[in-house]
């Protein structure tokens, strides 16, 4: 008997990795307040949400950004896709955003995967600044 309890404590105790690992993802975006390099996380300041504190570890991917080196207090349009671990934001992703500010939306016009441009690529809408 003994022996199954000791298993069950062992089971419980992996339990909490695999939740990790299924927990679901969260979108900020916003304006970088601060960078801590020696702590490695950084804040984020997201309109619609407030500051965030998010961790940076060796598994986070950085798009259009030279990882945490990159990242500078002031940067504009930066989303980060973070899990929640241990009471903490971790982040799965960085990267530079086109600055849409709608969290889970398309930054689409034209609603194809186009950018909204026609698809025999003439920009249907040329006055629009699309840099980022």
């Amino acid at each position: 008997m003994a022996l199954v309890a000791g298993s069950t404590t062992i089971a419980g105790a992996a339990a909490p990795s695999s939740d990790a690992q299924a927990a679901p993802l969260r979108q900020f975006e916003g304006k970088v307040v601060s960078v801590n390099r020696d702590a490695r996380r950084f804040r984020l300041r997201d309109v619609e949400r407030g500051t965030v504190r998010i961790k940076v570890t060796r598994r986070t991917r950085f798009e259009r950004i030279d990882g945490l080196a990159g990242l500078k207090a002031g940067m504009h349009n930066i989303e980060a896709k973070v899990r929640r671990e241990d009471g903490r934001w971790v982040a799965v992703e960085v990267e530079r955003s086109g600055g849409g500010g709608e969290h889970g939306g398309t930054d689409d016009r034209g609603a194809d995967d186009n950018g909204g441009d026609r698809p025999d690529g003439v920009d249907d809408n040329p006055s629009a600044d699309d840099s980022a």
